[in-house]
């Protein structure tokens, strides 16, 4: 029989397969000697068993009862007994730290007896009913469902009826009152009385706990963070510890540095009176542990000297949750805290300082999303108005939206918008991942809009306490904001602004640019730093998609080691459109020769200026791709104006003549029509043309003493005999051209059968670039512009796809096609070159599977050109890592 449940002194904090993320550290905290309270862990094992069977898997509770009788034993008490009772709490715990799972449930085993119990051990008649007004208000909410504002509801009646503001405020009896109100709301919502056996309640939160792995807002957050949906859960049940036993009691949230910042330091927050759940919901606002100080100095040295240890045996920032009961300290909870992208940087940088971690350990700290995080522009705050107010800057970053105050307004949204909320709850997530921002009159840096915005990239205001929230508005000194109203957001100062404020550039990108110094800026340096490792380390290369001299020169600046996609259709457009009309509409090869003489300066010219600004880096060029007819108006426009000059009885000239060749070009779907290599073979001189262009702008710099080195790559071959073609009548140019470096002419994986057929292709390739975009419409069957806002949305709900294939590369399809081609054509063609210049090249997750595939480069837009970096050489140190660990 399979074993299912783990004391915590059984783990460790590399078992959170087994034990979930919550339980491993529960157990490498006790196996330290922390002050935590006895618990076991029920296995994601057993959850997985009970999804798979829709119940409790055979001798799962008999185990849970045996670990029960230790922690009875340990504390002295038993669950369920009248006079001495043992309190339990129930939290869900996967490997991978994920809102929208069940919410912990604190004070299992009181009933209508043992709450009397609980008065006379602890000696405080209201705590005793405080927590079971809490009991009935959680496991209502969490096991059954019912609406938490019901019971909000009557706790709000509650403090009307006293005359207070805070909960803490009510009495013993007024709580006991409210226990009553509970029961009759538990028992409408449920059709049964408040369940009174402790080991009921016990074994009805473990089961919510597994159904919550299933839960809408659950799969909703693993699908956006792509976690993988058959890990399941655990269950940690630990012995209670009450923060809310008066003013010498309290819980607590801690990092051991600023998860906002990277400050050093530790930081948090503290709420007297309180029990766990209080601080992260935000309900009420915070004290710091500085606060702490002042008033317990024997627990906050104590607190402090465990986060010293813990950041020590996990050498990274760590997030503490605790309780302090009578005086006495209580670890609930440790983990790698969650951080902003720029703490995230500038932690990783002391670290590595501090001989914690090695840089290749740094690099595996950040990632490709964060580092594009900061280079999103921030509020120009020297042209913002007055604040409306500030609160708690709990994520940075600037946000400008229209206000909406609840989460399916927020998802239902079409343009950018601002969610604004008391506080917000794991209910919130679907309009949280909607939001550009979050802002809450609520909570702090602690609490649950903080900790998920961090964790998802998301601006984030909370505790802004001058804000009087309603269902529809918000009023701040005595200014109405109704839901629509544009206000802008900033996370990094924590002020709320009216109306949309101006953006200024990030300083990430000014220092890309050259604006900016790294020296003295801790989070440049740590850009820097990480940066120019990354390049040491890395195998893959990172080239730009760059179609002119600015955008090359940018994307030099921003690292790029050449270009790898030069789209020449891009050159074709504005004024020159004309010259593209005249060799559509060319009469003979009289009149096409004198069009293809046109564009030859301005192709050569374009050429110059782009090898000036990549002068000794290679420079892909791709030969004209699109269709020429998508170089004339519409049909449908053409169509219309002729018509209608007809109809006035005008002349329709010109148009009438267009309109005759776009009717001739036409095509259904000009995707898999006459484009690429096939018009280059169909129209007589347009290749030999663009190839002229290039050499001789190649002539031209190494004229001026420049070194160019320019490639030519062959678009949509799908047949060898396209590509021998091709590069016969190119020869034939090039030998024409005197004064040129060596070209070297290859072509671009876009066609399946190019993929299948690589070995053949290869013999006449220099290099192969892989066009993903297209070969990933072509592998699916379907168009981009067609079925993105059609079904993939739909797609993206049902799980059928993780991402949309355009975002990130489809592995099992698309990316089988890149492996069969580079093992196929390097079998002909050993040390053949291979590269990728779809958008896909500068997606984090494409390019560790380039870079196992065995590419050479990566080429992506200019503005991606650091992320694809950092990625490059954080998939080489994986991959060593790997190795290693073997």
């Amino acid at each position: 029989m399979s074993r299912y449940v783990y004391d915590f002194i059984e783990g460790n904090k590399d078992l959170k397969d087994l034990l979930g993320g919550k339980g491993a550290n529960l157990a490498e905290m006790t196996r330290m000697g922390l002050p935590v309270p006895p618990g076991f862990t029920i296995s994601t094992e057993a959850c997985r068993a009970y999804l798979r069977a829709g119940s409790m898997p055979a001798g799962l509770l008999d185990e849970v009862e045996q670990h029960l009788r230790m922690v009875q034993e340990r504390m002295g008490k038993a669950l369920g007994a009248a006079d001495n009772p043992l309190l339990l709490s129930v939290r869900s715990g996967g490997k991978f730290s994920m809102p929208g799972m069940m919410e912990t449930i604190l004070d299992i085993g009181l009933n209508d007896s043992s709450v009397a119990g609980l008065a006379r051990q602890s000696g405080d008649e209201r705590f005793a009913w405080d927590s079971y007004r809490r009991l009935i208000q959680m496991f209502g909410k969490t096991v059954f469902g019912v609406p938490g504002e019901q019971f909000e509801a009557e706790l709000a009646a509650a403090r009307t009826a006293a005359g207070v503001r805070s909960d803490a405020d009510l009495t013993a009896a007024q709580l006991r009152d409210v226990v009553g109100a509970y029961k009759k709301v538990f028992h409408a919502h449920t059709g049964r009385d408040f369940p009174q056996a402790p080991h009921e309640q016990l074994f009805l939160a473990i089961g919510s706990v597994f159904t919550s792995w299933n839960a809408e807002r659950a799969v909703l957050y693993r699908r956006q963070e792509r976690i993988p949906h058959d890990l399941g859960t655990a269950v940690n049940v630990m012995a209670m510890v009450f923060g809310n036993h008066g003013g010498d009691s309290g819980t607590g949230v801690a990092f051991t540095r600023d998860p906002a910042t990277g400050r050093r330091g530790a930081y948090g927050d503290y709420l007297r009176n309180a029990q766990g759940e209080d601080v992260v919901a935000g309900i009420r606002n915070t004290m710091s542990l500085d606060d702490l100080a002042g008033i317990d100095p024997r627990s906050h040295r104590e607190l402090l000297s465990i986060m010293e240890r813990l950041e020590q045996r996990y050498r990274d920032l760590c997030d503490i949750e605790f309780t302090i009961e009578n005086g006495k300290l209580w670890m609930l909870q440790t983990r790698v805290g969650k951080r902003t992208p720029a703490a995230a940087f500038v932690i990783a940088g002391q670290l590595v300082d501090e001989g914690a971690i090695t840089l290749d350990e740094a690099l595996q700290r950040v990632t490709g999303e964060q580092l594009a995080h900061l280079m999103f522009p921030s509020f120009d705050t020297a042209a913002a108005p007055e604040p409306l107010a500030t609160g708690v800057p709990a994520s940075p970053g600037a946000a400008v939206g229209a206000v909406v105050f609840d989460s399916a307004a927020a998802a239902a949204a079409t343009g950018p918008v601002i969610l604004v909320r008391r506080e917000t709850n794991p209910d919130d997530l679907p309009g949280m991942i909607a939001a550009q921002g979050i802002l809450t009159s609520r909570g702090g840096k602690t609490s649950h809009a903080a900790v998920v915005a961090r964790g998802m990239g998301k601006t984030c205001v909370c505790g802004a306490e001058d804000l009087d929230i309603g269902e529809d508005s918000f009023t701040v000194h005595g200014q109405v904001v109704k839901a629509g109203d544009i206000i802008s957001v900033d996370g990094t100062s924590g002020r709320v602004y009216a109306g949309a404020v101006p953006v200024r550039p990030s300083p990430v990108v000014r220092y890309f640019e050259g604006e900016l110094s790294p020296a003295g800026d801790s989070l440049l340096s740590a850009v820097q730093r990480l940066l120019r490792h990354a390049d040491h380390v890395a195998r893959l290369g990172v080239h730009a998609n760059a179609d002119t001299g600015p955008d090359a020169a940018r994307a030099r600046r921003f690292g790029a080691t050449g270009v790898g996609l030069c789209r020449t259709e891009h050159m074709f457009l504005g004024d020159r459109r004309v010259l593209v009309e005249r060799l559509i509409l060319a009469d003979g090869d009289t009149e096409r020769r004198a069009a293809l003489a046109a564009l030859l300066p301005l192709q050569r010219a374009d050429f110059i200026e782009l090898f000036t600004a990549m002068d000794g880096l290679p420079v892909t060029i791709r030969l004209i791709d699109p269709p020429l007819h998508e170089f004339l108006p519409p049909l449908e426009e053409l169509t219309a104006r002729v018509a209608r000059a007809e109809a006035l009885g005008d002349d329709p000239g010109h148009d009438a003549t267009l309109l005759t060749a776009v009717r001739r070009m036409h095509e259904s779907n000009p995707m898999l029509g006459l484009r690429g290599v096939r018009l280059g073979l169909v129209v007589p001189g347009l290749f030999a043309m663009q190839v002229r262009a290039i050499a001789e702008a190649a002539a031209a710099r190494v004229a001026a003493g420049g070194d160019p080195r320019p490639e030519i790559m062959v678009p949509l071959v799908g047949a060898v005999q396209e590509l021998e073609v091709v590069r016969a009548e190119a020869a034939s140019v090039l030998a024409e051209v005197g004064g040129a470096p060596p070209i070297r002419i290859g072509t671009m994986i876009e066609v399946p059968r190019a993929a299948l057929t690589a070995g053949q292709i290869a013999e006449h390739a220099d290099f192969f670039s892989f066009g993903t975009n297209d070969l990933t419409q072509m592998t699916w069957g379907f168009s981009r512009d067609d079925v993105e806002g059609a079904f993939f949305g739909r797609y993206l709900e049902r799980g059928i796809f993780a991402a949309s294939p355009f975002e990130t590369l489809d592995t099992g399809g698309v990316g089988e096609l890149v492996r069969t081609a580079i093992e196929r054509g390097r079998a002909t063609h050993p040390g053949l070159v291979t590269g990728v210049c779809g958008e896909h090249g500068g997606d984090p997750a494409s390019i560790r599977f380039f870079h196992d595939a065995g590419l050479d480069y990566v080429s992506c837009s200019p503005f991606r050109v650091p992320i694809a970096r950092l990625e490059a050489g954080r998939a080489a140190t994986t991959e060593a890592a790997a190795s290693d660990s073997r």
